[in-house]
């Protein structure tokens, strides 16, 4: 959306100036008239980009600026509290920015309690902070003004937030115990490398035997480590700065967000959640109020993946052509047919919301079964891992130890 600045008059004579978001003029002056004000002017407001922190960019680069999950759930629960006690939503926001000890969030505060005291309505001076408050967050925001119900609007949120922090958790939990294998393996490799296999390439060297293949495989290997490594370590970090540079952009967000679900063990349960966000999400948005199609615009940036959001505006289209909620759903093959029959059974009975909340719980059933049992189906790939790495250093290194102890003794 669009910010407009306005000068009008009211039936009175008396002349009043504010500010509003909204997609056009038109639409500006079109709220204006429902609010029995007779629009003089309406004018662009030109974004101005703050460059007074001469720190920003820095923090910015290493994720100082961002707010985090939890800190949104502390915003959307007090909120909550305040808006049922009474208090007036600009005593409550500058009083949250005082009590805040996120700086990130402080500062956004502090703007929007500014652009309310400026005729700002909470949605549109929240929409200027679009890093930190999602579209889901805000288009409920406004729901909640128009409704008369702004109170509920942050319980909904509150909710939702916690049930996506409460998914990541269990996934971070799950990856622990994997993680932690790798990183050991990774560092008993690099160990191997700099210490172990050279100081049995010495040895065997002054001996001068015949080596075996795989031994001859590790000292190869060792050496080129040890010789390379800063153009290995160097070649690791321009990668990784590659591949950040190119999950930026549209196309390389597409096709990795496409890929990470199709991955072999974990990519069904990425998909799962996505689904079960999107569900959640989406009933959450149809029970405030919010019309279908424009409900399925915003959970499509809601879910946080440009391959699955593709697919949620392709059912956007397809209703806005005349297809049903039940039809589009089947044709972007996104659902279990168990799940389309729940939405055919919403879509019959008006309880569309309903039935997507059991959808929801359905998917999140699904992940936190599939999330108790990753460690036990990636255990015995990892056990293979570390079979085969104890396997080639025997071969590599007690093998030729064999083979001289044997030639000693004959």
């Amino acid at each position: 959306m669009t910010s407009f600045k306005y000068v009008g008059r009211t039936g009175s004579g008396s002349q009043v100036k504010g500010a509003m978001d909204a997609a056009s003029s038109s639409a500006v002056a079109e709220q204006l008239q429902r609010k029995n004000i007779t629009p003089v002017s309406i004018t662009v407001v030109e974004k101005k980009v703050n460059v007074s922190l001469a720190s920003k960019d820095v923090s910015e680069l290493f994720g100082l600026s961002r707010v985090s999950l939890d800190e949104l759930i502390i915003f959307a629960r007090q909120m909550y509290a305040l808006m049922r006690s009474g208090v007036p939503i600009l005593r409550a926001i500058n009083g949250m920015a005082e009590s805040s000890t996120s700086l990130p969030l402080k500062k956004a505060l502090l703007d929007i309690g500014s652009r309310l005291e400026g005729g700002y309505t909470l949605s549109s001076a929240l929409n200027h902070h679009s890093k930190i408050f999602s579209s889901l967050f805000v288009s409920l925001i406004h729901v909640g003004e128009n409704t008369g119900q702004l109170e509920e609007s942050f319980l909904k949120l509150t909710s939702y937030l916690e049930r996506e922090q409460a998914t990541r958790k269990r996934i971070k939990t799950a990856l622990r115990y994997p993680t932690m294998v790798l990183i050991a393996l990774f560092s008993a490799l690099v160990i191997l490398n700099i210490f172990v296999i050279p100081t049995f390439a010495n040895m065997f060297a002054k001996l001068g035997a015949d080596l075996p293949i795989m031994t001859k495989f590790l000292i190869s290997s060792s050496s080129f480590f040890i010789n390379f490594w800063p153009y290995l370590l160097l070649a690791g970090v321009l990668t990784y700065v590659a591949i950040r540079q190119s999950l930026k952009t549209e196309k390389g967000c597409y096709q990795w967000d496409r890929r990470k679900i199709k991955l072999p063990i974990i990519g069904s349960i990425i998909e799962r959640s996505i689904l079960a966000r999107f569900s959640h999400s989406f009933g959450i948005i149809l029970k405030a109020g919010v019309p279908m199609t424009t409900g399925l615009t915003l959970v499509a940036d809601a879910v946080d993946n440009a391959f699955m959001s593709e697919k949620i505006i392709a059912m956007r289209k397809s209703i806005e052509s005349g297809e049903s909620l039940l039809r589009a759903a089947m044709a972007s093959a996104l659902f279990t047919p168990l799940v389309v029959q729940m939405i055919a059974v919403g879509e019959e009975t008006g309880r569309v919301d309903e039935l997507l909340k059991e959808v929801g719980d359905y998917y999140e059933r699904e992940v936190d079964y599939d999330l108790s049992t990753l460690t036990a189906r990636i255990e015995p790939l990892l056990l293979v891992v570390v079979a085969v790495m104890v396997l080639v250093l025997a071969l590599g290194i007690f093998t030729p130890m064999w083979d001289m102890a044997s030639a000693m003794k004959g």
